[in-house]
């Protein structure tokens, strides 16, 4: 009840209300380009693929996008290659030191974002071609997904400069989000895409399924149990105390405070998930490229299907070891050891400098392992709820393949970013609301 009066406090605010409509603006604008389909596209073809085996990478994708997959529409890839582009600038930072001392610079974070925007774009190229390379593999119709692409070099340029123009276009809204609206504007936009496509998905659940009853009642546990989950360990900190050293001038004595370095137990949200599932994608690709044999077949029948403890221990691997490779180099991108001494801060019991890196490594990567293991149950969610309903309902769900289930109508990711967003939004509207003495969400 206190959260809806504090919505009902937010409304009342017109400098929030009118952020608020302004959000939900831009995101009706998104859900239209969504329903714009890329030129040329063969909606008999496109409707195969969809219906192919490889309709479950697909409806992680459309989930993603919020519809978008499903239509090829002009923004079929999202915002994703500028995400992708965000994510090689943070890795090469603490790489390369002309990078490191541009971000140290003043307006170098500046210069570092638009420097991401112009990797965006050949980023999104390279996606628009690989997208629809991976759509073609999984056509069976014999039709191509788009009538003259890769053969008339007009269609081939046009559908790549649309399908980059509307990644663009998609960023842009998210910017706008960001300055003018509640939020930020990125995570908004993938957050409405999912939000959008899930009634669909629950829809279809419900009504091609044999089990409707044990769907949504699995469904319903799954979502709250992950909720709740998720809250728990984005929220979790480490807490490491840090002591400052006391300086007399005159007479007066500065310092001597005491304080701490938080670590959290997932810092990186579901970044990992991200390069994981890009990087799982690649044998079904890369073995549909050579003549067909038993062993192209069992790779793609494992990562082209999603199929099988193949598939997903591969998947859980992957994203516990990128999260353990990408926490660490955020930890030491933030060189906190190297500004603690520099502020005069010490550790208690522990040597500034080398040792303090040390420690705060150690202590880092603990605490990682949790996260780590979170994140790699969540990926494989879908998976687990597969084997459930082959045990529980063989006939029905062993010789299905692909049938969605309950854990696919959200995935595990897709909640962390619903979860991740709604609290961020939460928070800013707490801010808002503090600043004029109401009662906020988060008490």
């Amino acid at each position: 009840m206190q959260a809806i009066e504090a919505l009902r406090n937010a409304w009342h605010l017109s400098d929030v209300r009118r952020k608020l409509l302004f959000t939900g603006l831009v995101l009706l604008v998104y859900q239209f380009a969504a329903h714009v389909p890329v030129i040329g596209v063969d909606r008999a073809a496109l409707s195969s693929i969809l219906n192919s085996e490889g309709a479950g990478f697909i409806g992680v994708l459309n989930l993603l996008s919020g519809g978008a997959v499903a239509n090829f529409s002009v923004i079929a890839m999202g915002v994703y290659p500028y995400i992708t582009a965000s994510i090689i600038f943070q890795l090469l930072v603490p790489i390369v030191p002309q990078l490191e001392a541009l971000q140290r610079e003043p307006g170098g974070q500046e210069k570092l974002q638009r420097y991401t925007y112009y990797l965006a774009i050949p980023m999104a190229i390279l996606q628009a071609v690989g997208q629809i390379a991976i759509f073609s593999s999984f056509n069976t119709s014999g039709q191509p997904l788009i009538v003259g692409f890769g053969q008339d070099p007009l269609v081939t340029v046009t559908v790549i400069a649309t399908m980059t123009a509307g990644t663009m276009f998609a960023v842009w809204l998210g910017d706008l989000i960001t300055e003018q609206g509640i939020g930020n504007g990125i995570s908004i936009i993938i957050f409405a895409g999912i939000v959008a496509s899930a009634p669909s998905n629950l829809a279809q659940l419900l009504t091609t399924t044999t089990q409707p009853i044990y769907n949504a009642i699995l469904f319903v546990v799954i979502v709250l149990v992950t909720i709740v989950t998720i809250v728990f360990i984005q929220e979790g900190v480490r807490r490491i105390p840090v002591q400052y050293g006391k300086r007399v001038r005159g007479r007066k004595q500065y310092g001597g405070a005491s304080t701490h370095i938080p670590l959290r137990v997932n810092p990186v949200g579901m970044i990992p998930l991200i390069f994981a599932q890009s990087i799982i994608t690649f044998p079904a690709i890369i073995a549909n490229l050579f003549p067909p044999g038993p062993l192209g077949d069992s790779i793609t029948q494992t990562f082209g299907q999603q199929q099988g403890l193949g598939y997903w221990g591969t998947f859980f691997l992957l994203t516990v070891g990128f999260t353990f490779f990408y926490a660490e180099t955020m930890i030491a991108n933030q060189n906190l050891a190297e500004n603690l001494q520099r502020q005069g801060g010490f550790i208690p019991g522990i040597r500034p400098g080398k040792r303090t890196q040390e420690y705060i490594l150690r202590v880092s990567r603990r605490i990682t392992l949790v996260g780590a293991v979170f994140l790699g149950t969540i990926a494989v969610i879908p998976g687990l709820v597969d084997m459930l309903n082959g045990l529980l309902f063989p006939t029905e769900f062993l010789s299905g393949g692909n049938t969605l289930n309950a854990a696919s109508v959200i995935t595990g990711s897709g909640l962390i970013i619903v979860v991740g967003v709604v609290i961020d939004t939460m928070r800013q509207l707490e801010a808002q609301l503090v600043m004029r003495n109401y009662e906020g969400f988060m008490r």
